[in-house]
């Protein structure tokens, strides 16, 4: 299989990121033109004189990915083509913070673009500051752990469910711990026309402090906690992509991560009060 995202890039060992990309441009095909808002992904890939995109590349600001796209379709369809697809690739704090009034602009007018967020849960390329991703009791450098306060306090901004909420055709969500259901949902997503969205778990091993070599396990075990739900939404209709047998506690999750490491078992069992709420809402 030819590979569209080099395996030359800078990223650290055991990022999340470059292993979204690569499985999500191998069923995309080089028929397509990428836009990528200001991220880890675009130092990691573009630092000039090198490239590790095997296909058209623009690099855009963190709050204008969505505009950009919107017109690199409109200049494409202008022409007759067709078939040619547009995929934004970018990070939390793009997609849920500084780049989502634009984003929300996209959505509303239905552009033909896919849009992929690699999430990662905190501003990580400018050093690990919190953002609206960012999970209820996470430490970073702008949500630290003391005395008085332990993380971050509010919950995660539920992105997915507002995007849905923008009647787009298609919106799901993912982990690079279950690759087979994401390629599956790119799949879906490439073969529809109009705004879509795909919102990708992938750790990061410096701002979530792990193991390099446990990135994929920490991916899988978020969605057998209960903690990431993997759904889409086509057409207005939710459907759940996997529900786990038997939930694995939450805390086996957490404890495997630096940034939990100052919870103690009452905010360890808040949270799974929380993830036990979520799934009967769903029910």
């Amino acid at each position: 299989m030819e590979e569209y995202f080099s395996p030359g890039h800078s990223a650290c060992a055991g990022c999340g990121m470059p292993i979204t990309v690569r499985h999500a441009l191998n069923v995309l095909g080089k028929d397509v033109i990428v836009v990528n808002a200001t991220s880890c992904l675009e130092i990691v890939s573009s630092a000039y004189p090198r490239s590790a995109w095997g296909v058209p590349y623009i690099h855009s600001l963190f709050e204008n990915a969505g505009a950009i796209a919107a017109g690199v379709v409109a200049s494409l369809r202008s022409q007759g083509n067709n078939h040619t697809k547009v995929v934004i690739f970018a990070g939390d704090g793009s997609t849920y913070d500084i780049g989502f009034g634009v984003l929300s602009g996209m959505l509303e007018r239905n552009d033909d673009v896919l849009y992929i967020c690699y999430d990662n849960e905190a501003y990580m390329n400018t050093g690990n500051q919190r953002s609206g991703s960012t999970p209820f009791g996470a430490a970073t450098t702008t949500s630290p752990a003391g005395k008085v306060r332990h993380g971050k306090l509010q919950w995660k901004k539920p992105i997915a469910e507002i995007i849905a909420a923008h009647k787009v055709p298609y919106v799901a969500t993912a982990s690079i711990g279950y690759l087979a259901d994401f390629e599956n949902k790119v799949r879906r997503a490439k073969d529809l026309t109009g705004a879509r969205f795909i919102l990708t778990l992938a750790p990061c091993v410096t701002g979530w402090n792990y193991d390099s070599a446990k990135t994929i396990e920490i991916a899988k075990l978020a969605v057998d906690t209960g903690l990431w739900m993997l759904y889409e939404v086509e057409d207005g209709k939710f459907k759940l992509s996997l529900k786990p047998s038997q939930f694995t506690p939450v805390g086996d999750y957490l404890k495997m991560q630096g940034r939990f490491r100052h919870l103690n078992e009452d905010e360890i069992k808040f949270i799974q009060e929380h993830v036990n709420k979520s799934w009967s809402e769903v029910k």
